[in-house]
C-alpha cells in the first residue's frame, strides 16, 4: 500500500538523498507551476482533462469517473512503464493530493512500484512558498552588478557562478532578460513558477556571506521580485560595469540575435518607438526592415535604454556605487572578481 506523506516529509526524503518528485497533473497544469525539479507522467492530457471535466460539470461524478478510468485504462502499460524506468524512490502528486495522485499511487502499488502521495498536493506545496517569502529574513550582503544595457552584467554574472560564487539570476528565473525584447527567445515564467524557484535560490545562498545579483526593477518580464528582496538590492552596493558602446552593441547582438526572429523584434519596436524622437525612431524601423542590426541595436542603446538607465540609478545612493571601468567584458568580470577580494578582506 502507498504511504501519504506531508510536505515536511517530503523534504526531508528529497534532502537525505535521491529521490524524484513526479506531478500526475496534466501538462498545462504542469506547464504553470510544478515543483522545482519534478517530472510529469500525466494521468490525464490537457484533451481528456478538459472531456472529464465537462462530463463531471453537466453529467455528474459517476459518469466521469467512469470515462476516466476508460482514458487512464488504455495508458496503463506506457504509464507503468514511465516509473518503472525511474531509479529512485518516488513521490506523485496532483493539486491537491486527490483523485489522480490516488489513482497513480494505487495502480503502481498493484503493479509493484511503490511510491508516496505527497498529502494536500502542490497545493499546501504552493501554500508553503509563500508563507516563506513572506517571513523571509535574507541576511547575505547582496552585491549588484549594474550598468547600461549591454554591459555584459549577465554575461559576467554566469562567468561568475563558473568561478565558485554566490550568485541569484533573477532574469534566468524569470525567464526574461528585463527588456522590451526581453521574451523573445525564451520561455517566461509565471509569478508561481517564478516565486518556488527563488525562494529555493535564496534557501540554497542563505548562508552566503556575500551574493551577486543584478540590478533589475522590481517587474522583471510577467513576474515581479518581492518587495524585501527589491528593497534589499535597492539599498545594497552596485558595481557599475562600464564598456565601450562598440563592446556593448557586440554583446547585446550576442545575447539577442535578432537576425533569427525579425518579426518579433519588429513587433516589440513598435511597441516602443513612440517613446523616441521620430527621426531616430524611423532610422531605427528602416535598420530592423533592412537586417542592419547592428545600426538599430547602437541607435536603441543610445535613445532608448541609455537615458532610461540613467534615471534609474540615479535614485541609488553615490557612496553606494563602485565604478568598474573595462575595455571587455571579460576584464569586466576580472576586474568585479579582483573588487571583491578586495572588499573581503575589509568585511
Amino acid at each position: 500500500m502507498f504511504r501519504d506523506i506531508s510536505l515536511k516529509d517530503l523534504m526531508e526524503l528529497h534532502a537525505s538523498g535521491a529521490h524524484t518528485l513526479i506531478d500526475v497533473r496534466s501538462p498545462k497544469e504542469y506547464a504553470e507551476s510544478s515543483i522545482p525539479g519534478s517530472l510529469n507522467i500525466p494521468v490525464f492530457n490537457d484533451e481528456e482533462r478538459a472531456e472529464v471535466g465537462t462530463i463531471y460539470k453537466q453529467v455528474g461524478q459517476a459518469e466521469a469517473k467512469k470515462r476516466g478510468l476508460e482514458i487512464f485504462s488504455a495508458k496503463l502499460p506506457q504509464f507503468i512503464a514511465d516509473f518503472q524506468a525511474i531509479g529512485t524512490p518516488m513521490t506523485v502528486f496532483c493539486w491537491r493530493g486527490g483523485m489522480r495522485s490516488k489513482t497513480a499511487a494505487t495502480v503502481l502499488d498493484l503493479m509493484g512500484v511503490h511510491a508516496n502521495r505527497l498529502i494536500g498536493g502542490i497545493r499546501t506545496y504552493r501554500q508553503w512558498v509563500v508563507e516563506q517569502l513572506d517571513l523571509m529574513d535574507y541576511r547575505p550582503e547582496l552585491l549588484v552588478l549594474n550598468g547600461y544595457t549591454g554591459s555584459g552584467k549577465t554575461v559576467i554574472l554566469h562567468k561568475l557562478a563558473d568561478a565558485g560564487e554566490a550568485v541569484v539570476d533573477l532574469e534566468g528565473l524569470a525567464g526574461h532578460r528585463g527588456s522590451i525584447f526581453g521574451q523573445i527567445g525564451l520561455q517566461a515564467k509565471n509569478q508561481k513558477n517564478f516565486e518556488s524557484l527563488l525562494l529555493h535560490e535564496l534557501k540554497r545562498t542563505a548562508e552566503e556571506p556575500l551574493v551577486f545579483i543584478e540590478g533589475e526593477s522590481k517587474r522583471i518580464g510577467k513576474v515581479t521580485m518581492p518587495t524585501f528582496l527589491f528593497e534589499k538590492k535597492e539599498l545594497s552596493r552596485h558595481l557599475i560595469i562600464r564598456l565601450p558602446i562598440e563592446e556593448r552593441v557586440r554583446l547585446t547582438l550576442a545575447d539577442y540575435k535578432p537576425w533569427e526572429q525579425p518579426d518579433e523584434f519588429l513587433i516589440a519596436f513598435e511597441q516602443i518607438k513612440r517613446r523616441i524622437h521620430v527621426p531616430v525612431a524611423k532610422e531605427i524601423g528602416t535598420a530592423l526592415h533592412g537586417g542592419d542590426y547592428e545600426t538599430a541595436t547602437l541607435l536603441l542603446l543610445e535613445h532608448y535604454y541609455d537615458p532610461r538607465y540613467r534615471h534609474s540609478t540615479g535614485k541609488v545612493d553615490d557612496d553606494l556605487k563602485t565604478i568598474i571601468e573595462a575595455d571587455t567584458v571579460e576584464d569586466a568580470f576580472e576586474q568585479v572578481l579582483a573588487w571583491k577580494k578586495e572588499y573581503m578582506k575589509r568585511i
